[in-house]
C-alpha cells in the first residue's frame, strides 16, 4: 500500500479520531482498559509510519472534555496509561526527532500528568521531525469560547480593534494556532462524526471513515486513507474548472 501513494501529494497534516478501543476489548472479553493499551501501540506504530513517509504534523485526539463523564475507573486508568506511555516512550520519540505538543486545557489533571506532559514538550521543543500535537481535554467548543473570551479581553485592554478581527486574528487565539489546518481527518470504528474535534479547523478537511478499530488499525489501513485522500479533487470552495490540475 505505501508504494500506491504520491509522495508529491502528501497531506501536511492529518488528524485522528482514535476511536473503538473499548469495544474492541469487549469483543475479546477483555477490560476497556486493555483496549486502551493496545490502543497505545496502534498509535506507536501509526506515529512511526507518518514520520516515515513524511507527513509533517499528527494530531490525535487522546482525551475530550466529555471524557471526564466516564467511569471514574476508567478515566484513572486512562490517565496512568498515558503517563507511563509518555514515560517508557518519551526517550525513543525524542531520538527519533519527534516534536512533541498540546492542545486543550491540561490544568485538570494531576500533577504527575501534567509534570510528565511538559517534561516531553520541553525535551522535544527544539526537535525537526514530526510534530506529534495531543489533544488532551480538548474539545472544539471549547476552544472556540476561550478564543472569543481572549479576544473580547485584548479588545477591552486596547490591544485590537474591532477591525482587525479576521480570520487570521481569530485563528491565532485557537490552541492550534501553530499548526496547520487539517487536510485529513481519519476516524476509527465506523461511528462518522467529529465529537467536537477541530471544529474550526476542518472546515475543509477531507474526512475518511472506516469500520475498524483503533487498535486493530494498521499501517496499510493508514495508507488507504492517506491514498483515498489523494483520490479526491479538493476544490476548497473553488469550481473542478478553476483547480491548477484542469
Amino acid at each position: 500500500m505505501e508504494k500506491q501513494i504520491n509522495k508529491e501529494k502528501l497531506p501536511t497534516h492529518i488528524a485522528i479520531i482514535m476511536d473503538g478501543n473499548g469495544r474492541w476489548a469487549k469483543e475479546k472479553g477483555q477490560s476497556r482498559l486493555f483496549g486502551h493499551k493496545a490502543g497505545v501501540d496502534t498509535l506507536k506504530n501509526i506515529l512511526r509510519c507518518a514520520g516515515n513517509i513524511g507527513i509533517k504534523y499528527l494530531t490525535v485526539y487522546a482525551f475530550s472534555t466529555e471524557n471526564w463523564s466516564r467511569p471514574q475507573d476508567e478515566v484513572s486508568g486512562l490517565m496512568d496509561i498515558f503517563l507511563v506511555a509518555l514515560k517508557s516512550e518519551i526517550k525513543e520519540l525524542h531520538e527519533s526527532d519527534v516534536k512533541i505538543t498540546i492542545i486543550g486545557d491540561i490544568q485538570k489533571f494531576s500533577q504527575s500528568v501534567q509534570k510528565g506532559i511538559n517534561d516531553a514538550i520541553e525535551l522535544t521543543k527544539n526537535n525537526n521531525g514530526i510534530v506529534f500535537n495531543v489533544a488532551l481535554n480538548y474539545g472544539g467548543r471549547w476552544d472556540i469560547i476561550n478564543a472569543v473570551i481572549n479576544i473580547a479581553e485584548d479588545y477591552k485592554q486596547n490591544k485590537i480593534n474591532k477591525t482587525d478581527i479576521t480570520e487570521m486574528l481569530f485563528s491565532s487565539y485557537l490552541s492550534t494556532k501553530n499548526i496547520p489546518d487539517p487536510e485529513l481527518i481519519i476516524r476509527t470504528s465506523g461511528e462518522q462524526r467529529l465529537s467536537g474535534f477541530l471544529l474550526y479547523e476542518s472546515v475543509y478537511s477531507e474526512l475518511y471513515f472506516t469500520d475498524i478499530y483503533w487498535p486493530a488499525f494498521s499501517e496499510n489501513d493508514f495508507y488507504e486513507a492517506i491514498i483515498a485522500y489523494q483520490n479526491r479533487e479538493r476544490r476548497l470552495g473553488k469550481i473542478s474548472e478553476q483547480l491548477p490540475n484542469n
